[in-house]
């Protein structure tokens, strides 16, 4: 490795303290509010967020619920998917997709991506639906990867072909449309997380189910207590998924600013592709080059996370680390190889676009406070690699 300057600025991966340095009197107040009502679990705080949430997503129901993972297991269940049902899925994203499932009793069975854009390919997926046609094909789970909505267009046909249910998997992606409709009004139901490094982020965990459904956001809003309707009668065997009401507090503060912190991480993605333009490290393969990543034109984008695709990928970050600037691989060891998960049967090989993107992608800093010239230092630092 070269020499490194004694003397550099560390450039965060992402930096809690900027933004709550701007929101400190909102989010003391709320949290002070929540506290002098004594009502810490449900409640009107957390009655307030599911309002504002579901105006956001244009949807007529949202109910809050304990973490991401919580949604998408209360989405399954609620959908009443279980044993001898199946869900297909993608082998690139967090471990809940698929454990998710696997909760709820139901089989996951994995289709490969899309190389541009990184989300579930929906002919993948049609050739795992032709492959398993025996089996009880309940559902289809996209994920809406790093901010950008999978391609809708192809799942509603797919949808529409096979009967199934479209659960989407909105974890990265408050905020983000497809064709003007947001992110959590697409599908049959929709769940987020709050977690918080995710662009609409709380100060713990926390998640969110919407839907279009009455009958599915009754049923989601029964498992969530425990499977009660009224207290203390339990007509099914739910579980405590319960959001608590400091969480909805702080979450409806920052959900007045999302529009705005949404747009700031497109214009930072859009000035980091500038950078990477202009230092000449931009090619369409890492054969070449660094590939920036794509934007669908029927999609907004929430950049979530900001993800190139670098030749010799592993080294890149080791000479970013050296230089204090963050990165992070999401993710490194696609599912269907996770130790974990080998009784799903798959091997290395069987999904090779998802495999080479785990052996290339790169996450760079990205957050609505980061600044031009953090943004500078990186490039610099990544051009300094490769030169």
């Amino acid at each position: 490795m070269k020499n490194v300057p004694n003397n550099l600025q560390p450039v965060q991966m992402l930096d809690f303290n900027r933004q709550f340095a701007q929101l400190r009197e909102e989010i003391l107040t709320a949290i002070a509010k929540v506290c002098e009502s004594q009502q810490f679990i449900l409640g009107p705080a957390v009655e307030s967020f599911e309002k504002a949430a579901a105006l956001a997503c244009q949807v007529p129901y949202a109910a809050g619920c304990s973490s991401g993972t919580e949604a998408l297991w209360l989405a399954l269940a609620a959908a009443e998917i279980g044993p001898g049902d199946a869900v297909i899925t993608t082998p690139f994203s967090f471990f809940a997709t698929v454990s998710s499932i696997l909760r709820a009793g139901a089989q996951p069975l994995l289709a490969d991506i899309d190389p541009a854009t990184f989300n579930l390919s929906a002919d993948a997926v049609e050739e795992t639906i032709r492959q398993h046609r025996g089996s009880r094909i309940k559902a289809v789970l996209p994920v809406h990867l790093y901010g950008q909505c999978a391609n809708w267009d192809a799942f509603e046909a797919l949808k529409q072909r096979h009967n199934i249910l479209l659960i989407e998997d909105a974890a990265q992606a408050f905020g983000a449309s497809w064709k003007a409709t947001p992110a959590g009004a697409l599908g049959d139901m929709a769940a987020f997380s709050f977690y918080p490094t995710k662009n609409l982020s709380a100060i713990g965990d926390a998640g969110l189910l919407t839907t279009r459904s009455a009958e599915l956001d009754e049923r989601a809003r029964m498992l969530r207590a425990h499977g009660m309707r009224r207290r203390y009668f339990h007509d099914e065997v739910g579980w405590n998924s319960r959001i608590d009401a400091i969480q909805a507090a702080v979450l409806e503060v920052k959900l007045r600013y999302l529009p705005e912190w949404n747009e700031r991480r497109r214009t930072l993605a859009s000035r980091y592709d500038e950078l990477f333009r202009s230092a000449g490290l931009t090619a369409t393969n890492t054969a070449e080059g660094i590939v920036l990543p794509i934007t669908d034109p029927r999609a907004v984008h929430v950049f979530h996370q900001y993800t190139i695709r670098a030749p010799r990928r592993d080294a890149l970050r080791e000479h970013l680390t050296a230089r204090k600037i963050g990165s992070e691989i999401y993710y490194p060891l696609p599912l269907h190889m996770q130790t974990s998960l080998s009784n799903l049967g798959y091997s290395k090989g069987d999904f090779p676009v998802t495999e080479l993107a785990a052996h290339e992608v790169l996450s760079l800093p990205m957050y609505p406070e980061l600044r031009e010239d953090e943004q500078e230092t990186v490039v610099d630092a990544i051009r300094s690699f490769y030169a």
